[in-house]
């Protein structure tokens, strides 16, 4: 089956700038490779972290980065200055569903709540046929090892049909990350139904 274009990326990763390196250069890299790949990326429009890693990496590739973001982020000084195109929203599920509506692929990079919510949130979308374009988890230094193995666990306690372990593919590093977004087909929403 051939796969459909993937033109748009929506990447969710941490705000936090206080992780260690190998987080920052990896996403950097993400963000670069796409731009120099001609996709264009969708944020959280965030200054700091693994969210402004992957919009400098683009950005400095001569990528196009749309930056999604609440007014009340704006107001607080959390806008990333440099963006190509920024969006403000209302309030965070606003924000939320105008990133996933653009989205042709979902990275998930690693993070803290924040970033667990948005991940955990377009998994479930998914598994109920509402978004059907892949989703990759960049386990940079194995960060998602842990939630991985929770998910497992919600199928192996019947919490979650196995079916469903196959909604998002996991990368060890961004060049893998790209080789994933290609390759995997659009959900079969037939399955959602499991």
């Amino acid at each position: 089956m051939d796969t459909p274009d993937r033109k748009t990326i929506v990447i969710y990763g941490a705000s936090s700038p206080h992780v260690d390196d190998i987080f920052k250069e990896q996403a950097f890299e993400l963000g670069s490779l796409l731009a120099s790949a001609g996709r264009r990326i969708v944020t959280g429009a965030g200054s700091t972290g693994l969210m402004a890693a992957v919009e400098d990496g683009a950005l400095s590739a001569g990528g196009h980065v749309t930056g999604i973001i609440p007014q009340f982020m704006i107001d607080n000084g959390w806008l990333h200055k440099g963006l190509s195109e920024v969006i403000p929203t209302k309030d965070m599920h606003e924000r939320k569903s105008r990133m996933a509506a653009m989205a042709d692929a979902a990275i998930a990079l690693p993070g803290g709540t924040g970033t667990f919510e948005e991940l955990f949130e377009v998994i479930t979308w998914k598994m109920l046929g509402l978004f059907v374009k892949p989703i990759v988890i960049l386990n940079t230094d194995s960060y998602y090892d842990p939630l991985l193995e929770m998910l497992e666990r919600t199928s192996q306690r019947q919490f979650m049909s196995p079916y469903f372990l196959d909604i998002w593919k996991v990368a060890s590093n961004p060049a893998q990350v790209i080789e994933l977004i290609d390759s995997i087909p659009d959900w079969d929403c037939s399955r959602s139904k499991i």
